[in-house]
C-alpha cells in the first residue's frame, strides 16, 4: 500500500502528539510495542492508559487516517488509539493492513484492534489472516497475536473458528514445530496466546473512560 508522511496532507504534528507522546519517559510507540504498560510494577501504567483512553476519545478519523498511512510506529499507535476507542467504522481499514503485512510491530496492534471490536467480522478477518500467513514461516510478524485475538473472539463469540488452527498435527503445531524458537516455548501455545490477548483487552479498566 502506498504511504506518506502526515506532513504532506497538513497533519505533520499527529506524530509527535500521539505516536511520539512521551508520558513516562518513552514515547508512546515504544511502550506499546514492548508491552512494558502491562508489568504491575511499572510505576507509569495508570497514566499511561488515562491519557491513551483520552487521546481515543478526542482523536479525529482524519488524525487516525494520516497516522494510518505512514509507517509502523504511526500505525501501530493509531490502531491502539482505535482498538481502545472501539471505532468500528476502521474495521476494513485495519483489515486490510493487517492482510498486506507490509511492516513488523504494527501487526500485533491490527489484532488488538479487531479483538476490542469483538465481532463475527472480526473473527473472519483474523481467520482469513491465519489461512495466508500461518504457512508462511518465512514471515515471522503477527501469527501469534492474531491466534490469540481469535480465540479471545471465539470465547465471546461462542464459536469455533480457531479450532481447525489449534487441534493436534493442525497448521499452528505445523508452524511452532517448523520455527525452532518457537517449539518448547511456553509462551507459544495457544493457552498463553489467548492469556496475552486478555491482558491487552482487560487493562485500564476495559480500556473505557472513567
Amino acid at each position: 500500500m502506498p504511504f506518506q508522511h502526515p506532513e504532506e496532507i497538513g497533519y505533520g504534528y499527529v506524530i509527535e502528539r500521539y505516536a511520539a507522546r512521551k508520558d513516562s519517559g518513552h514515547a508512546r510507540y515504544l511502550v506499546l510495542q514492548s508491552g512494558r504498560f502491562l508489568r504491575p510494577e511499572w510505576p507509569h501504567a495508570e497514566r499511561f492508559a488515562h491519557h491513551l483512553i483520552d487521546d481515543s476519545a478526542t482523536i479525529t478519523d482524519a488524525e487516525l487516517e494520516a497516522l494510518l498511512g505512514y509507517e509502523w510506529r504511526s500505525r501501530l499507535t493509531a490502531a491502539w488509539l482505535i482498538g481502545v476507542g472501539r471505532r468500528a467504522t476502521f474495521r476494513e481499514r485495519i483489515g486490510d493492513l493487517l492482510m498486506a503485512s507490509e511492516f513488523c510491530f504494527s501487526g500485533s496492534s491490527y489484532c488488538f484492534a479487531l479483538a476490542r471490536f469483538g465481532t463475527h467480522a472480526d473473527a473472519e478477518i483474523l481467520t482469513a489472516y491465519l489461512d495466508r500467513y500461518l504457512p508462511r514461516t518465512d514471515l515471522r510478524y503477527d501469527q501469534p497475536a492474531a491466534l490469540g485475538a481469535l480465540l479471545r473472539l471465539d470465547a465471546h463469540l461462542g464459536t469455533h473458528h480457531a479450532d481447525r488452527f489449534t487441534e493436534p498435527d493442525c497448521p499452528w503445531d505445523q508452524r511452532v514445530n517448523t520455527l525452532a524458537h518457537l517449539r518448547d516455548h511456553p509462551a507459544y501455545t495457544p493457552t498463553e496466546l489467548r492469556r496475552w490477548t486478555d491482558l491487552h483487552l482487560g487493562l485500564g479498566n476495559g480500556w473505557s473512560r472513567a
